[in-house]
């Protein structure tokens, strides 16, 4: 019976290779599949393949690039905040939306697109996002001028509605499509692009749009910096309507293939957002991931004033700290992504990024006034390499502490508490800054993430993912074991015909 089974395994693993996957119309061929294996699932001893494609990497690669452009329209109008002001004879309040509106659109559409994510899959998400993000740019493009202030609300409407599709997806792509040991450098790589958009939306506007006098030669500048993201947006939308793919045929670990298992019937939306919500662990993560990454929102949001009433006509230096912060962050991100998947210890590397995090803002807040623009660079680059770097530490903490539920789903709601305390901070932030100056906004910040770190300290660290991958792993060894102990011991017959 035992040889049956191999021989049947090892038959559907030849016809594996030699045919490969077929995914939807056309799947990758042969020399794009790199590792397979047959592993019993431990449930009932049925033998579960997994693999590994090459296009994995394409794949992620491709949410990078539209998670980045979609990103870099978050920030380009609040890093030129007083020259768009002028542009459209506004208060500075009303620039300042034009980043929040990113922040308050995904409070109410993330369940409904969490829902989506889970019905239609990972493709039918990231074309729906990159629809509305190319949207969103072309209708920026038209809004060029001083009395259209409207339309350019409109255009980052339609991109702030795309943003809604993207922040949930690395945790739940890099679970898709790749191994154990890399989920958490691939979902770094996916939150890598969002923040490199970021870098990108603090680097170019002050480049691209001077601060000068004349509204008509202002608006050309506006207007060819409008041109420059609807055309990367819509190259990148016609990749990943070509190239971007649901999932592999072949799950690549045996933690998906049980949830591929899983009847669709046993799975309700609804109640898995109410385990969700009476997993306490989970619970103080999504206030301490709101209360991290809604500080950054702000710092990033209000840096323009921050730097400008410090260090005046400082436009493109003000872009430079906070591509600084962003870059830094991406260091951060890779490198906490890489010792995840080494160590696998969430809750100690969350803690320590989070404290680390609060340090760096304190530095920040008391030298941001000492006059010297180095120290500035300095000190927000360490600033963001912990608070930036602690963005993938939350969606990976987050699936651990919550499998076997749809990583969209965990993700959304951290995403969900971060727009919800960015909001507060940034309109809070931006008061006391008004009244009291920047010193005591930034220690405003400063407290929050006090409170943050304390509240981490007391999550406990329930890490499932690893423990259901853990014990098929084990599964896997017995059956292996079994076999090459099967194949020593000859069968009876064998011994006696040796005899005679």
């Amino acid at each position: 019976m035992g040889e049956d089974t191999r021989a049947s395994q090892d038959k559907n693993a030849q016809n594996s290779m030699e045919n490969g996957p077929r995914l939807g119309a056309g799947g990758p061929d042969a020399a794009q599949q790199i590792e397979c294996s047959s592993i019993p699932n431990g449930d009932r001893g049925s033998a579960a393949n997994t693999r590994l494609y090459k296009r994995r990497w394409m794949i992620v690669f491709l949410f990078s690039a539209y998670s980045l452009s979609n990103a870099y329209q978050w920030i380009q109008y609040g890093i030129i905040n007083n020259i768009m002001m002028k542009f459209y004879n506004v208060e500075a309040f009303s620039i300042d939306w034009l980043s929040m509106i990113y922040m308050l659109t995904y409070i109410p559409f993330i369940f409904p697109v969490t829902w989506l994510l889970d019905k239609k899959g990972l493709r039918v998400t990231a074309l729906l996002a990159n629809a509305l993000n190319c949207a969103g740019t072309w209708i920026k493009v038209a809004s060029a001028k001083p009395n259209l202030f409207g339309v350019t609300m409109v255009g980052q409407l339609a991109s702030s509605l795309a943003q809604v599709f993207i922040l949930g997806m690395p945790s739940r792509l890099a679970s898709v499509w790749f191994g154990a040991d890399e989920v958490s450098t691939a979902c770094s790589i996916g939150v890598f692009g969002n923040q490199m958009g970021i870098a990108i939306g603090f680097l170019l506007p002050p480049i691209l749009v001077p601060n000068v006098d004349d509204i008509n030669e202002l608006a050309n500048y506006i207007r060819i910096m409008f041109y420059i993201s609807a055309g990367v947006a819509t190259l990148i939308f016609i990749l990943v309507v070509i190239v971007f793919q649901e999932r592999p045929e072949i799950p690549p670990t045996q933690a998906q293939a049980h949830a591929r298992n899983i009847p669709p019937g046993e799975y309700s939306y609804t109640a898995s957002i109410l385990r969700l919500l009476r997993n306490k662990p989970f619970m103080l993560l999504v206030v301490t991931y709101g209360l991290n990454v809604g500080c950054f929102y702000a710092i990033s949001t209000l840096l323009n004033q921050m730097i400008i009433e410090q260090y005046p006509g400082e436009e493109v230096n003000a872009g430079r700290i906070g591509l600084t912060i962003v870059v830094a962050g991406m260091a951060g991100s890779i490198i906490c992504g890489i010792w995840l998947d080494k160590t696998k210890t969430y809750k100690q590397t969350t803690l320590a990024v989070y404290l680390l995090s609060l340090i760096g803002m304190l530095v920040y807040t008391f030298t941001l006034n000492l006059g010297h623009l180095w120290v500035v660079f300095v000190t927000a680059g360490v600033l963001g390499f912990f608070m930036t770097g602690y963005l993938p530490l939350g969606f990976e903490f987050a699936v651990e502490l919550t499998y076997p539920e749809s990583e969209g789903t965990s993700s959304g709601l951290l995403n969900c508490s971060a727009q919800i305390f960015g909001i507060i901070f940034t309109i809070s932030q931006g008061k006391i800054i008004d009244r009291w100056g920047t010193l005591a906004g930034n220690i405003f910040l400063s407290i929050f993430l006090l409170i943050g770190t304390v509240l981490t300290g007391f999550i406990k660290s329930d890490l499932r993912r690893q423990k259901a991958n853990l014990q098929q792993s084990e599964v896997q060894a017995m059956s292996k074991a079994k076999a090459d102990l099967e194949g020593v011991i000859s069968p009876p017959e064998v011994l006696t015909e040796r005899k005679l």
